[in-house]
Order: C-alpha cells, then sequence, then structure tokens
C-alpha cells in the first residue's frame, strides 16, 4: 500500500471512529437525560390528560369512518401505561375490541424470533459468525447469481459461508426482491412455492429449507440487506439448535419468564372469540376483505411451520412486557432474560451503507429508521418526533411496535387491517406523533 492510500485510509478510517464517538457521545447523554427525567418525574406522570385525549382523538377518526374496524394501542413510559381500545373485532359491528384481544402479529413476530436466537448465543450454543451449516446444511456451499437480471443458472460459487449474523441482519443473500415476476430469480421463487400465499412460508420447515437450498442466493453473504427470509430461516435454525419445537423453546425461555399467556403461534378454541378478522383491501375498489377469518382460520390451530417472521399471535399487555424487557436491557418481572450485551447488539445498528441500498429504496415498505440491527430497525437519523436510538418493527396486517430508550417509551398499536393502503401507515404516524406529543416532559 502506497503512503498516499496509507494516508487516505488513515483520514477515512478517523473520521468514522469520530463519527461513532459523536453518535454514542449523543445517546449516552440522552440516556442520561432519561434517567434524570424519570427520577424527576412523579409516579404515574408519564403523560398529560390533554395529550391522551388529543392521543385517543386521533385513534377514533379512521375507526369512526370505518377505514379500521377497530384497534388496540398502548403507550406505556416508564410503568405508566395507558390503552385504548376502539372499534370491533369485525368490520359491521358486533364484538367491541378488548384490551386483551389476541392480534396476529406480522412482522413484529422477527424482534421476538431475534431475542429467541440471542438466548442461544448468550449461552454459546450459537455464535454471531460460525457458518450455519451444521444445522442448516440446506444453505451449505451456497452458488450466488451473477446477475439479478440473469437466468437463475449463471451463478458463481459463495465467497463465504452463511453466518447466524447474517441471518439476524437480513444479509445472508436471499429475501424479499422488489422487482416484477419477469426478473428470472422472482419467477423461479414463485415457481418453488416457498411462499404459498406470498406471506407465509408453505410446507413443513424441512420442506420449505430444502425448496430455499434449490435456489441460488440473490447477493453473496453479508453483502446486502433482503428483507424478511432471514427470520423464517431463524426459526428453523432454533428449531434444529435446540432439538425441539420453535414455539416451546420461545415458551420456556420468553414468554413464560416474561408472564406472555396469550402469546403464541395459534388461538386455543376457548379464545378465539378474542381474535378479529384480518382485512385487506380489493386492489381495484379499495374496499376491505377477509384475508384470514378468526374461527377455522391460520391462526385457529397449531400451525405446521411455526413462522420467525410473521407467525406469532399476542396482545398489547403480553408485548409490552417484551418490549419493557429490552428497554431495561435484557431483565424482565422474575429476572434477567437475555443480556445486557445481547440487547444492545440486537438495538444497535448493524449495517454499512452499501448493505441498506435495498433497504433505504424502499422506506414506505422497510421504516426509515436509517438502521437495522439484529430483526428490527434502529434509528440512525432524526426524520420526525421519535429520538435516535428507538427501536421497533411493524407488521404488514396493521401492527407497529416502537421503543425510545430516550423517552423510556414503548408504542404499540395492533389493527387486523393491512398495511397496503395509507390507511393504516397513516394511523401508524399519527399514533406516533400524538404518542410524543402526550408525554409530560
Amino acid at each position: 500500500m502506497s503512503s498516499t492510500s496509507s494516508r487516505d485510509f488513515s483520514t477515512a478510517a478517523n473520521r468514522e471512529a469520530a463519527k461513532l464517538v459523536d453518535e454514542a457521545h449523543r445517546y449516552v447523554t440522552a440516556l442520561v437525560s432519561r434517567e434524570l427525567r424519570r427520577e424527576l418525574r412523579p409516579s404515574g406522570a408519564g403523560f398529560t390528560a390533554e395529550g391522551l385525549a388529543r392521543l385517543r382523538a386521533a385513534l377514533a377518526g379512521p375507526v369512526e369512518s370505518g377505514a379500521i374496524p377497530g384497534l388496540v394501542a398502548l403507550v406505556d413510559r416508564g410503568g405508566d401505561t395507558h390503552v385504548e381500545a376502539l372499534g370491533t373485532l369485525h368490520a359491521g359491528g358486533g364484538e367491541p375490541m378488548h384490551r386483551d384481544t389476541v392480534f396476529r402479529m406480522a412482522s413484529a413476530t422477527k424482534p421476538v424470533t431475534a431475542a429467541a436466537v440471542m438466548t442461544l448465543v448468550d449461552e454459546c450454543r450459537l455464535r454471531l459468525d460460525d457458518p450455519v451449516d451444521p444445522w442448516l446444511p440446506e444453505l451449505a456451499d451456497r452458488q450466488v447469481l451473477r446477475s439479478l437480471a440473469g437466468p437463475v443458472d449463471d451463478t458463481v460459487p459463495a465467497r463465504r459461508a452463511i453466518t447466524v449474523r447474517d441471518l439476524l441482519t437480513f444479509t445472508f443473500g436471499f429475501g424479499v426482491l422488489m422487482a416484477g415476476p419477469d426478473v428470472p430469480i422472482q419467477a423461479a421463487v414463485q415457481r418453488s412455492g416457498l411462499y404459498g400465499d406470498g406471506a407465509f412460508p408453505s410446507g413443513d420447515p424441512d420442506e420449505w429449507m430444502r425448496r430455499l437450498g434449490s435456489l441460488p442466493l440473490m447477493y453473496q453473504p453479508g453483502e446486502r440487506w433482503l428483507y424478511n427470509t432471514g427470520s423464517d430461516v431463524l426459526g428453523v435454525l432454533i428449531a434444529r439448535v435446540t432439538g425441539r419445537s420453535f414455539g416451546s423453546y420461545l415458551r420456556e425461555r420468553l414468554f413464560e419468564p416474561l408472564g406472555m399467556k396469550d402469546s403464541g403461534f395459534w388461538v386455543p378454541e376457548d379464545r378465539i372469540h378474542r381474535l378479529p378478522t384480518s382485512y385487506a383491501h380489493d386492489p381495484a375498489t379499495g374496499e376491505l376483505t377477509v384475508y384470514d377469518p378468526a374461527a377455522d382460520g391460520r391462526f385457529s390451530r397449531p400451525q405446521e411451520f411455526e413462522v420467525g417472521g410473521s407467525g406469532l399471535v399476542s396482545t398489547a399487555d403480553d408485548y409490552r412486557v417484551f418490549c419493557r424487557m429490552l428497554l431495561d436491557q435484557g431483565m424482565g418481572p422474575a429476572g434477567r432474560v437475555l443480556s445486557r450485551q445481547a440487547v444492545e447488539l440486537m438495538t444497535t445498528d448493524q449495517l454499512t451503507p452499501d448493505q441498506k441500498t435495498e433497504k433505504d429504496r424502499f422506506p414506505e415498505l422497510f421504516g426509515d429508521h436509517g438502521g437495522f440491527g439484529f430483526g428490527m430497525g434502529v434509528r440512525t437519523r432524526r426524520r420526525g418526533y421519535a429520538n435516535t436510538g428507538q427501536f421497533g418493527w411493524d407488521g404488514g396486517l396493521g401492527t407497529s411496535v416502537q421503543m425510545d430508550p430516550v423517552e423510556d417509551l414503548t408504542l404499540i398499536l395492533l389493527t387486523q387491517t393491512a398495511m397496503d393502503t395509507m390507511d393504516s401507515p397513516r394511523l401508524v404516524r399519527d399514533f406516533h406523533t400524538m404518542a410524543y406529543r402526550a408525554l409530560d416532559a
């Protein structure tokens, strides 16, 4: 290396180091400020009455218009919790929404899956930078497309093995591709039946992994963030490493210690009356159409494939406890669930600018956080009321979960109206705005 290039490298490295130090200083300062505010704030004074009234009005509008049949919204600041349950479980009236309504969490499943992986990393049963080949041989010795536009048999060998970190950060080389069906790899994915209805993996986990392994990677491992599939693979990985079902492991390591009694991969018969109908929109008319019914729907029976990317059901209060654990750096109500270091990794941006190319192209779909940790977005730039350091993720069936450690704030909005028109995304943004406006300094 020439002396000039050495100096250039050193200068660039120093700039990057200075940037990281500055970001860390601002974040720590904000956290110290949060703790001071928490100490000075009287118990139960997290929100103002006027702010909560404005919040309720913002939520009520889309429900009263019929755009959103019903919702449950929860805001929590340091243990001061406020819940709104508006509308009905099904369009057209009937049973009202209740605080304990059970929702399909969709992609809000992803942070839970990442947390389950990190329990195994905490115990050295998995290591972040170890290849996953011993447990997922279907992903060994991968071939990678030369070009997304090229035929699926025009490939080169992967430069390295896929690691646990690659799956957690969605950079293992395969995922949702924002391209039309005429792109060869997109057509091949559709022919494979990998995702039967476009959202959920089809078949049992072993068969699904076989299909995934028959397809080339879209990018080299570690090269590019691609949505979703990494979380689905992680659920299979957990089951194979532990020798038990993914759902039973979640129950033992997360749900039972946290008291998440209504969380799982299906809704038993004695609770099915608490599950709303899931709605999408007719592309031609924009009218609400049933995507998944409650009784006799996908979630009314045990799942053949317990899906790590989108398969969980939960309630606002159940998920609040999970959020509280992350904000408390791994401590649950009955003791430690995750190490502080594991939570910090989950909630720290793990991506380089080049890796974020696909994510940043579609902020309306993949969030405007700017960064991505393990299984969720991490805010690296302030674009609205939320502080830098906010983390969380939304679900395409109409769910949103965000945590702001600076404000010690949890925001949970649960509907079952898909994010396929502007109704649900607009409601989420209004909910966030009004929640921050409701803060009692």
